[in-house]
C-alpha cells in the first residue's frame, strides 16, 4: 500500500516578533540623529558638554532668584540669608515691581484699559487674516480697527481717525469717476491724489467741525509716555500691517514694463536697501520736520512707522520679486489663454503662487522687523530693551541690576518671534498642495 502524506496547515497565526533593539524607539533615534557617524558623536558629546556647562551655572543663579523685595540691596540680604553669605542669585522683584512700565511705559496708569482693549481688539482683527476659518465678514473690523487702535492709544476726538478713513473711501470714489472716463492710468492716479488731497487740506477742518457738533473725545496721551511692549507693537504692527501691501506693489513695479514705475521702484528699493534702519530713524527724528510747514506738529511715533514701513517694504519687495521669478513661464502664458487682464492675471493666478513661495523671506522680514523696534532708543523713544531698562536701573533701589531685565525682555521677544515662526511653518503646510 502507497503511503500518502498530507500538507501540514497552521492553525494559529505566530506573533509578531520584535525588531532588533537598535531599529525601535528612542534606541533608533539617537543611533540615526545623534551617533550616526563619528563626527556626530563627538558633536554630541560636545554639545550635551556645553548644554549640561550652561545649565549648571545658569539654572542655580536664576532658581535663587527672589521674588519679593523692595531693591537690590534687600534682594542680596535675603539670598544670602537662605543660602550662606557670598552666594548670588537673580533679583526677579525688579520685574515684579517694574511690569507696567516694561509693558506700558510712562502711559497714565488710570489709562492702562485703554491699550489692553486696543490689544484684545488687535487679536480680534487679524484673527481672519491668519486663520480663514473665521468668517470673511470679519475683514470689516480688521479694515477699520487702525482707526480704532488709534484713538484709543493716542486719544483726542474720534473724529480724527474717521476723517482719516474717509480718505480711503474719497479715493475710490475718485476712482470710479475717473476710470471710466480717462482710463485705467487716470484712475489709479486719482485713488491715489483725492486721498492725500483730502488728508492734507480737508479732514482737519471736516474733523473739527463734527467735533463741534457731535463732541466725542478720549483724554489724549503724548507720544512721549508710550514705552516699553505698547510701542514695539505700536510699531512693529502697524510697519508689518503697511510693509506687505507696499512691498508687493514695489516687486511689481519692478517688474514692470513701464519704464518711469519701474525705474522709480528700483531705485526705491536700492536707496533703502543700501541705508541702515538706524540712518532712516534718524532722519524722521531730526531731518523730516525741515521739509514740513513751519509750526508742523509731526507726531514722533508715526515719522517712525513711516520710516519703518519704508524700510520693510524694500525687503518684502525683493522677497516678493524672488518669488515671482521662482513662477514658471507657463503661468504668465496661462492667465493669458484665459484672457484674464494685467490685475485678474495677477490676483488669481500669480500673486497667489508667488507669495505662497515667499511666506519664510516675508515672515523671516516681519521678525527682523519687530525685533528692529529696539533701535528706536536713538531717536529718544523708550523701547522695551534698552530705554525702559535705563529708566529703572536710574532708581538707587535698583541701581546695579544687569541681567534679569534683559532675561525678561528676551523671553517675550522670543515667545512673539517663535510664534511668528510656528505660524510661518504651519501656513507653509497649508498651502503645500504641489504633489499631493
Amino acid at each position: 500500500m502507497k503511503a500518502t502524506s498530507a500538507p501540514f496547515v497552521r492553525r494559529e497565526m505566530l506573533a509578531p516578533a520584535a525588531p532588533p533593539i537598535t531599529e525601535a524607539g528612542a534606541v533608533k533615534w539617537l543611533r540615526e540623529n545623534l551617533f550616526s557617524s563619528p563626527l556626530n558623536v563627538i558633536l554630541t558629546v560636545l554639545g550635551v558638554g556645553a548644554v549640561v556647562y550652561l545649565v549648571s551655572h545658569i539654572a542655580p543663579w536664576m532658581l535663587r532668584g527672589v521674588w519679593n523685595a523692595g531693591s537690590l540691596s534687600e534682594c542680596r540680604q535675603i539670598i544670602e540669608a537662605r543660602y550662606g553669605e557670598g552666594v548670588t542669585g537673580a533679583c526677579w522683584a525688579l520685574i515684579r515691581e517694574r511690569w507696567p512700565q516694561y509693558l506700558f511705559g510712562f502711559y497714565p496708569s488710570e489709562l492702562y484699559w485703554r491699550p489692553v482693549l486696543a490689544f484684545v481688539l488687535m487679536l480680534v482683527a487679524i484673527a481672519p487674516v491668519l486663520f480663514d476659518a473665521l468668517p470673511r465678514k470679519m475683514l470689516w473690523f480688521a479694515l477699520v480697527y487702525p482707526a480704532i487702535g488709534f484713538w484709543l492709544l493716542w486719544g483726542g476726538s474720534v473724529w480724527v481717525p474717521v476723517m482719516a478713513l474717509a480718505g480711503f473711501g474719497v479715493g475710490y470714489g475718485a476712482a470710479k469717476i475717473v476710470q471710466p472716463i480717462a482710463g485705467a492710468i487716470l484712475g489709479g492716479i486719482a485713488a491715489v491724489l483725492a486721498p492725500v488731497l483730502w488728508w492734507l487740506f480737508l479732514s482737519g477742518p471736516a474733523a473739527e467741525t463734527l467735533q463741534s457738533v457731535l463732541p466725542i473725545a478720549l483724554q489724549e496721551v503724548r507720544s512721549r509716555e508710550f514705552g516699553g511692549f505698547i510701542l514695539a507693537f505700536t510699531i512693529g504692527f502697524t510697519g508689518i500691517a503697511f510693509s506687505l501691501p507696499l512691498g508687493v506693489l514695489l516687486a511689481l513695479g519692478r517688474q514692470s514694463d513701464m519704464f518711469i514705475v519701474n525705474k522709480l521702484s528700483v531705485g526705491f528699493i536700492e536707496f533703502i536697501r543700501g541705508v541702515p534702519l538706524i540712518t532712516l530713524l534718524f532722519t524722521a527724528s531730526l531731518l523730516l520736520n525741515y521739509f514740513l510747514p513751519p509750526g508742523t506738529d509731526f507726531d514722533i511715533i508715526l515719522r517712525v512707522i513711516i520710516m519703518v514701513v519704508l524700510f520693510a517694504a524694500a525687503y518684502i519687495a525683493e522677497v516678493v520679486r524672488g518669488g515671482l521669478a521662482a513662477l514658471p513661464r507657463g503661468q504668465y502664458e496661462a492667465a493669458d489663454a484665459l484672457g484674464l487682464d494685467y490685475i485678474k492675471a495677477q490676483r488669481l493666478i500669480i500673486m497667489p503662487q508667488a507669495l505662497k513661495i515667499s511666506i519664510p523671506g516675508i515672515v523671516s522680514t516681519f521678525i527682523g522687523l519687530f525685533k528692529d523696534t529696539t533701535l528706536v532708543v536713538f531717536v529718544g523713544l523708550l523701547d522695551p530693551l534698552k530705554g525702559i531698562t535705563d529708566a529703572v536701573r536710574a532708581s538707587t533701589d535698583w541701581k546695579g541690576v544687569y541681567w534679569e531685565p534683559y532675561i525678561f525682555v528676551g523671553a517675550i521677544f522670543f515667545i512673539i518671534c517663535f510664534g511668528m515662526s510656528r505660524y510661518s511653518m504651519y501656513l507653509e503646510n497649508k498651502l503645500k498642495t504641489d504633489h499631493r
